[in-house]
């Protein structure tokens, strides 16, 4: 028996660093996604679609949103299992009671609305443990396989859960966190044969029988494999045995560290010839973090660069936290601009200004510098050229 698991396609999502018309193509993209493992899904003789939670990215999704996605799922030939999750819980605003889900949801989309067994068929059952508010007071998934019976024989039980694991994230909200000895437990005793678990973008092995599948879109950069859906096969005649879990690669964005130390021409240079060689800029966001010292016509051609990159990559955003560039104003930075009386004292004063002891200042004056070679340079082009 086989089923696709997938999780959080937070599907309304908006990225900050992404201008309206690269988050539209992002919007795009992630509804795109659903037809795609929908096809994976048939292809692979899958029985079941079990979605881990977070479907919406808030509760509050337009009604577009809603019949965008439900229309990705209206024709698969398969039941599609619906978890709420912690961005869009099943409390009273709840996207899941709403007229724009409720008009739009195929009859083969249903919603895991409590702790009771769903059969897909004789043989195969699929449970979840929805969130109910954005802030559980225990461990959801932990209640749920306690309070269940064993499944009855022949039969093979999924069950969905949603929120961090103990022993992958022992720092998360140690209220609701799901406590993995109590997930082996029920998993022993035979109450479910798997459990497929959202909240976790990136593709988890917490143990052979429980998975994080991960966001099949990326969506940040601290996600270390996301972008994929797992076909899981169940053994039938063996219920005990373990699952065969197999990651399929669905996503088409990516989200791309670009750390680099700089300290001249040959390193601005390496870092241009390094964004020309990726692939897919348009589906790529960058996240820069550069450290180092220029002179100030380097730094030029540093800010030429990021210029280039950010008319042909999807979008980018500096790390603030790994970013530390330092202007070493240089001699032949300034020979060929000319200055004379007060310009050339301004010169002299943002010169000694950026060398000083006052970093504040000093970043300050190197920027100036850094716009007057800029502005006097572009001046000197347009009058050589005319």
């Amino acid at each position: 028996m086989r089923f696709l698991h997938t999780a959080d396609w937070q599907l309304g999502m908006s990225r900050r660093f992404l201008d309206p018309e690269r988050q539209g193509q992002f919007d795009a993209a992630r509804r795109d996604v659903l037809g795609t493992l929908g096809r994976l899904a048939v292809s692979e003789g899958c029985e079941a679609v079990v979605v881990g939670g977070d479907v919406f990215e808030t509760n509050n999704e337009s009604a577009r949103t809603v019949r965008q996605a439900m229309e990705k799922l209206r024709d698969l030939p398969l039941k599609v299992f619906l978890l709420p999750g912690n961005h869009d819980p099943l409390n009273a605003a709840s996207i899941w009671d709403s007229p724009k889900f409720r008009d739009a949801c195929p009859d083969n989309v249903l919603v895991l609305r409590d702790g009771q067994p769903v059969r897909v068929r004789p043989g195969f059952e699929v449970v979840g443990a929805p969130w109910r508010s954005k802030r559980p007071t225990s461990d959801l998934l932990g209640d749920l396989l306690t309070a269940l019976d064993p499944a009855p024989p022949g039969v093979l039980r999924v069950a969905v859960g949603h929120g961090a694991v103990d022993a992958v994230a022992p720092q998360a909200d140690p209220v609701a966190l799901i406590r993995i000895a109590g997930v082996r437990a029920a998993l022993e005793a035979g109450k479910a044969h798997y459990v497929a678990l959202g909240d976790r973008h990136s593709t988890t092995e917490v143990t052979p029988r429980v998975w994080y599948s991960g966001a099949p879109e990326p969506t940040d950069f601290d996600e270390v494999d996301a972008g994929n859906v797992l076909i899981v096969e169940l053994d039938e005649a063996d219920p005990a045995a373990p699952p065969t879990v197999t990651r399929h690669r669905v996503g088409t964005w990516r989200f791309e560290p670009v750390t680099v130390e700089v300290a001249g021409a040959a390193d601005v240079a390496a870092l241009r010839a390094r964004l020309a060689a990726m692939p897919d800029k348009d589906r790529t966001v960058l996240n820069f973090a550069l450290r180092g010292t220029l002179s100030v016509a380097e730094k030029e051609a540093l800010d030429a660069v990021r210029e280039e990159a950010a008319d042909l990559f999807a979008g980018s955003r500096d790390s603030s936290s790994r970013t530390d560039l330092a202007i070493r104003p240089a001699d032949d930075d300034f020979d060929a601009l000319g200055l004379t009386g007060f310009a050339a004292r301004t010169l002299d004063d943002l010169r000694e200004l950026a060398a000083g002891g006052d970093e504040a200042a000093a970043r300050q004056a190197s920027d100036a510098l850094g716009l007057l070679v800029r502005l006097t340079g572009s001046g000197a082009t347009s009058r050589r050229a005319s």
